[in-house]
């Protein structure tokens, strides 16, 4: 049975410099041409690894200085000065953005949903590209393949992917490995958001939804939610899933262009392949890696080649906010994709040559990284390739 319309509400989209102590709308900006600003702040140990465009702590910035909170207040421990986050050409690192969301929580106990009003300020064209591909997809379905296989151009923390039975169609959003203390925010941004962005490709059009489940507990006053959905979502349940009718995943889009989303497409695979280089040391380790396709070596191996021990290995790739582990998975998604597109391997002899035992525990992860198993993902390149 469907319940009531999705009834979101969303606001114009705003692009930030700093005037005074307050932040002002200066318009769109090139993410073609970008700087980067390491954060002082400790990485979260779930946090997603690809450098992001400032304009989201530009947003939540905004949100904490209408809740009565200074600039300072909210950029304390980032490493950023106002005049840095009034650059829209910065690129900052996703702990900065998790220290951002820590200091107003911090700063704001009494605001148990700040992250739903957060994710009604993520409209497409905040997203930069990767949104305009969106809008410019021929429908829901190719829509959401693209996004998600562009999913770190957002500003998500969660695992986002499209799952379908027979009658419906479901957006799974899984922050189980999201910092426990800003998992309820991230639950909360993560999931309204992609409301917002289906309601937009819909051209502001009601979207009928079967339902919808939060892993969050029940909140004592539900109207927040309520007014925004039109509907009651299921508190407690065990994942945090959108569902809606699966025929709706293969409705036109409004204004769906197939040579804008064939430009937008390869503009958002070369900016996420610029926004993935890595330096220092995880660069000499990441091109160890890469260097035996079918024999990756383990840690004390890699440690051994560059002339240190594992301890200081660790030690010095926890300093540029990463890990072996995560270096691991970067260098193993890069090579799955990459053997997929040539399309003379079996899954089973792709997932061998990444290291996995089992072609079940490659397809699990593939479908970690990108929100589709393997097969549906090729088929979705495949299509936006042929344009």
């Amino acid at each position: 049975m469907t319940v009531s319309a999705l009834m979101l509400t969303v606001e114009a989209p705003r692009f930030y410099g700093i005037v005074g102590h307050s932040i002002v709308n200066f318009g769109q900006f090139n993410l073609m041409s970008s700087k980067v600003i390491s954060s002082t702040a400790a990485p979260g140990s779930a946090q997603r690894r690809v450098k992001r465009s400032i304009t989201s702590l530009q947003i939540l910035t905004q949100l904490g200085i209408e809740h009565g909170l200074s600039i300072e207040q909210c950029l304390a421990g980032t490493g950023l000065t106002a005049l840095q986050l009034a650059d829209a050409s910065q690129e900052v690192e996703p702990a900065t953005e998790l220290q951002l969301i820590r200091n107003l929580l911090a700063a704001l106990p009494a605001e148990p949903t700040l992250g739903l009003k957060a994710a009604q300020r993520y409209q497409l064209t905040t997203y930069g590209i990767w949104g305009y591909a969106l809008l410019s997809s021929p429908t829901i379905r190719s829509a959401a393949e693209l996004g998600l296989r562009y999913l770190d151009l957002t500003f998500a923390f969660a695992h986002i992917s499209l799952q379908e039975d027979d009658a419906l169609a479901h957006i799974c959003v899984d922050c189980s490995e999201v910092d426990t203390d800003v998992q309820a925010f991230i639950t909360q941004r993560d999931t309204f958001a992609v409301l917002v962005i289906q309601r937009e490709l819909l051209g502001q059009q009601a979207m009928p939804l079967h339902g919808l489940t939060l892993r969050l507990p029940k909140p004592a006053d539900t109207r927040p939610y309520e007014q925004l959905l039109g509907f009651l979502p299921q508190f407690g349940a065990g994942d945090n899933r959108i569902s809606f009718a699966r025929t709706l995943l293969d409705q036109p889009l409004p204004r769906a262009d197939p040579g804008t989303v064939e430009l937008c497409d390869a503009q958002c695979r070369a900016l996420l392949a610029r926004r993935q280089v890595r330096d220092g040391v995880a660069a000499q380790v990441r091109h160890l890696l890469l260097r035996q396709p079918g024999r990756l070596p383990d840690m004390p191996r890699v440690a051994s080649q560059l002339n240190l021990s594992e301890r200081s290995l660790r030690r010095q790739l926890v300093s540029e906010q990463t890990s072996f582990r995560q270096l691991l998975e970067e260098v193993r998604q890069t090579l799955a994709e990459e053997l997929l597109a040539t399309g003379g391997l079996s899954l089973e002899e792709i997932a061998s040559r990444l290291g996995y035992g089992e072609s079940s525990n490659f397809i699990h992860a593939f479908k970690r990284w990108k929100g589709l198993p393997p097969s549906q993902y090729l088929l979705s390149r495949n299509r936006a390739t042929k344009g």
